[in-house]
């Protein structure tokens, strides 16, 4: 088993060999291509996000700049909106569901490293994946750590560090991240706390 097959695997492993230097250099051009595009190319960008990930459904689209080590280990749904610097630390699996909107400044880190120094010096670390059902939002600057799963229709509130798994149909917040109350169908006639829609069509 060769190092990207043990990345790939959840396994400890050494991220300068066995092509893996080579395969992130690669996936930095087209990082750099994205992040510098000018506004009005639209299609460029479409295109390149799609050459970037390994799946992305219709209607996603990334606001530049956006930052991943592989891109092909991420894979995301349709009407999928990330806004400005998203960071995703893709050695192992990302996989996003349909209706997922992410906030200015989100990191999803599948990567790590031992906590022992000896350990951590050998030059060894790890990926676990990362999984986000259907229509969640995750509010600005929150952090994703690796091996955590986002159940569908939940919100995870501005400025948390999900270290754990968090439930469907929940309103979560905080560092480390906590549920604070379930989405209930009494949230449907609200668009911001307490204020209520005046339209219907929603």
């Amino acid at each position: 088993m060769n190092q990207k097959d043990r990345m790939l695997s959840g396994l400890p492993y050494k991220a300068w060999l066995d092509g893996l230097s080579e395969e992130r250099m690669a996936c930095k051009k087209l990082v750099h291509e994205f992040n510098l595009l000018p506004p009005e190319q639209e299609d460029r960008a479409e295109e390149l996000m799609r050459a970037l990930l390994g799946k992305a459904g219709k209607d996603a689209w990334i606001n530049a700049p956006f930052h991943c080590d592989y891109g092909y280990n991420i894979e995301v749904g349709d009407n999928f909106f990330a806004n400005y610097n998203l960071t995703i630390l893709d050695v192992a699996k990302v996989v996003i569901g349909n209706n997922v909107q992410i906030a200015p400044n989100v990191s999803i880190y599948t990567a790590g490293h031992p906590i022992h120094p000896d350990s951590r010096n050998s030059g060894y670390e790890y990926g676990i994946p990362v999984a986000i059902g259907d229509n969640v939002w995750i509010g600005g600057d929150v952090v994703i750590l690796p091996g955590v799963t986002i159940g569908s229709n939940s919100v995870i509130g501005a400025g948390s560090v999900v270290s754990k798994d968090v439930p469907e149909w929940v309103a979560a917040a905080g560092n480390p991240c906590r549920v604070i109350r379930a989405v209930t169908e009494e949230d449907r006639k609200f668009y911001y706390k307490d204020r209520e829609f005046d339209v219907a069509d929603y």
